[in-house]
């Protein structure tokens, strides 16, 4: 493994470097990476992660912003396989050059905390051709996508989540599995996308507009947040609550309403 002492973390990219080896074992058994895989790192860093995956996958493709670091990566995972560096802003990154034909991606990576929820958004434009997604995440942000209806940390990134995945939060990780250690507790997750959605939305920006609209004001009954949408007795006729709160409702629900806007 490439020695931190020899870089400095900088802030304005969000890098933590994982250095505890037990909880780097753990999600390399989470992941349990095969030669066969069509695999991409987010976010390699100074490869703690990569250079355990490497000789186990043969290959693998890599997205890093900072330049400062693929030099020392590539250094480190020398003579462990074939590593291909993509240099750039992953939420700029078009995966559709890393797909193959019947070999789904898998997505993996300890994402900077203030770029995680626009990334996994980004993701879903692709989960037809993803496998599955193991993210190191800030404890807070594996909660919101594996939370159930009712519950305080459910909202639209749970909703459009859950539509695309299966969310398992794997284990938690503390600040001092890093160097230098984060200000919050972090957590494994695993995304599945469905093979088969267990709801279909007929027009998936539709969803997204309705969820977005339904959250924008959430202390709003959704007769008031999407009374521009659709009307009290319209939702009545669903057999939804127009006096509901938007944190009550299921995805399938959401799917139900979409499904039933007016042009």
């Amino acid at each position: 493994m490439t020695n931190i002492a020899q870089h400095t973390p900088r802030k304005r990219f969000g890098q933590h470097f994982l250095t505890d080896e037990n909880v780097i074992n753990q999600i390399v058994y989470a992941i349990s990476p095969k030669p066969t895989d069509n695999l991409v790192e987010i976010g390699p860093g100074l490869g703690a992660l990569t250079t355990q995956i490497l000789p186990l996958s043969k290959q693998l493709n890599v997205v890093e912003l900072d330049r400062d670091v693929i030099a020392p990566l590539q250094l480190a995972c020398k003579d462990l396989g074939e590593l291909t560096v993509h240099q750039g802003d992953i939420l700029q990154f078009d995966f559709n050059t890393l797909i193959q034909p019947n070999n789904p991606l898998r997505v993996i990576g300890n994402l900077p905390y203030n770029i995680s929820t626009p990334l996994i958004f980004h993701l879903l434009n692709y989960s037809d051709d993803i496998l599955d997604m193991h993210f190191m995440l800030q404890k807070e942000v594996v909660d919101r996508l594996a939370a159930k209806p009712g519950k305080k940390d459910y909202g639209r990134l749970s909703i459009m989540l859950q539509y695309y995945c299966q969310a398992d939060n794997l284990f938690e990780v503390p600040p001092t599995a890093f160097t230098p250690p984060p200000k919050v507790d972090s957590a494994i997750v695993r995304l599945t996308p469905y093979e088969n959605p267990p709801f279909v939305a007929n027009n998936k920006k539709a969803l997204d507009d309705i969820v977005r609209m339904a959250f924008s004001q959430r202390r709003k009954t959704l007769r008031n947040s999407l009374k521009n949408a659709i009307s009290s007795e319209e939702l009545s006729a669903l057999d939804i609550d127009p006096q509901a709160r938007p944190e009550t409702l299921s995805v399938e629900e959401f799917v139900r309403i979409c499904n039933n806007l007016k042009e």
